[in-house]
């Protein structure tokens, strides 16, 4: 197979976008969009990735990390100058060369093979991705000859009144013989409305030169758009929500609503899961089959096990369960463990805490830095008293202890196998296993009291 490397244009500032956060950071489904172009290329086995980088070049390395080799386009003096910086590195290379911008997070790595397959097959010294476009304002026009062959690419503002009529359009993307590329751009001008230097440009150079030009369309334009403002940002997300959702659903997922049902990309959902509407599920979550999220929760970075239910709650990088129930109203905090069979209900709160099989907090309590055993039974209004202002502490419950109602146990503490603990208890030293611990004062009941206070009040 041929040599194949990429170069990735991702050095402009992306005016439009009025944003502090560089244009290609923006994230679309949770990623940055420059992000998405290097996952689609990833499966093509290039032999090299290079990133222009400009404006906010620091932030993009480091988001990229080493999935990619970089070069910096110290001026933004158009697209072919920014390819022009990448000479360094590849100018000494036999292959093929495909240039992608780094605002297009929607073309698929099936598009960018066959892209890559319809260059080879036909010898070509350049290829041009293209698409029918029912509105083509805006984009550069691909013109042909008499033979259907391309000619070259007029931008829009250079176009003339016969060009402006041309329906397809130049999406940016292109596949170059690398040689051919970089000879080619060392003749390309900035003799334009802009000033700049157009990669287009080396279409009409290669032409000239008798090299073969080809254009490969692409069936969906949607996959091509580009990200120039949030307007297109949001357009981007929908049609990537709507990628991902039908994935899931061809897979066995039930999704009511998948119009109001957002998944991240890197989720993994087993099949016969049902997600209802108003659902988000972020990051690398992992639902195992059976299970039913929703409505209206919020999954991040968590593993969800086989027949778990989780109504309107929280949920953010933790382990829950087979067969566990979460909610209404529950918030799962960071590195918390729900066992199976347990219940986390109604306005409970966990953080940082290991819940036993089998153990239930139904409603209004919470449950920080703790280690709660098996079969426990966490009644309404149970505190875990875990902060002084400076240090976290942690409570032990362990297994089949019974906590009463409205109990504050007052951590460092251990409650021990088996106990019981009167509910309105403050508990502040550790329970043995089997007793039963009452920490609250001797109810008074001071008789007359209320209508002597009302009278002296009178006075």
């Amino acid at each position: 197979m041929t040599n194949r490397y990429a170069v990735i244009l991702a050095a402009g500032q992306g005016t439009r976008m009025k944003s502090k956060l560089y244009k290609v950071l923006h994230p679309v489904m949770g990623r940055p969009m420059v992000q998405h172009v290097i996952d689609q290329l990833k499966p093509l086995q290039l032999d090299e990735t290079v990133t222009i980088v400009g404006f906010g070049a620091e932030t993009v390395k480091e988001t990229l990390g080493n999935q990619s080799k970089y070069v910096i386009q110290e001026e933004q003096l158009g697209t072919g100058h920014a390819v022009q910086q990448a000479e360094e590195l590849l100018k000494n290379k036999e292959g093929t060369t495909i240039v992608v911008c780094g605002d297009t997070p929607l073309i698929t790595n099936e598009t960018f093979e066959a892209l890559f397959k319809h260059h080879e097959k036909e010898g070509a010294s350049a290829t041009i991705l293209t698409a029918q476009a029912d509105d083509p304002t805006g984009y550069g026009r691909v013109i042909r000859n008499e033979e259907n062959e391309v000619e070259r690419i007029v931008e829009h503002k250079d176009a003339n009144e016969t060009e402006l009529q041309v329906a397809e359009i130049n999406t940016g993307t292109y596949c170059f013989d690398n040689q051919a590329l970089f000879s080619a751009l060392k003749e390309v001008s900035n003799d334009n409305a802009q000033g700049e230097y157009y990669l287009p440009d080396v279409i009409e150079i290669l032409r000239g030169k008798q090299e073969k030009v080809t254009a490969f369309m692409t069936e969906n334009i949607e996959e091509t758009l580009g990200i120039n403002d949030r307007v297109a940002l949001a357009k981007a997300e929908k049609i990537f929500k709507k990628r991902i959702n039908e994935r899931h659903m061809r897979n066995g997922v039930s999704i009511i609503d998948p119009d109001n049902t957002y998944i991240q990309s890197e989720a993994t959902i087993e099949s016969d899961v049902v997600i209802h509407p108003g659902s988000i599920i972020k990051g690398a979550t992992i639902i195992k089959e059976n299970a039913e999220i929703g409505p209206n929760s919020e999954l991040v970075n968590c593993e969800v096990g086989e027949g778990t239910i989780i109504k309107h709650s929280v949920a953010s990088e933790s382990k829950i369960g087979d067969r566990v129930q979460i909610g209404p109203f529950a918030h799962i905090r960071p590195e918390s463990v729900v066992g199976h069979g347990a219940k986390v209900g109604n306005f409970v709160e966990i953080k940082k805490t290991v819940m036993g099989e089998g153990s239930k907090a139904s409603h209004l309590s919470y449950l920080g830095d703790a280690n709660v055993g098996s079969n426990v039974n966490v009644g309404c209004g149970t505190i875990t008293v875990n902060y002084d202002g400076t240090n976290k502490y942690l409570t032990t419950i362990e297994d089949d202890a019974f906590i009463g109602c409205n109990s504050n146990l007052i951590a460092p503490v251990t409650i021990g196998k088996g106990s019981y603990v009167a509910a309105g208890s403050t508990i502040t030293e550790d329970v043995p296993s089997d007793a039963l611990s009452v920490a609250r004062a001797r109810q008074t009941n001071k008789e007359g009291y209320v209508t002597k206070f009302k009278n002296r009040k009178r006075d």
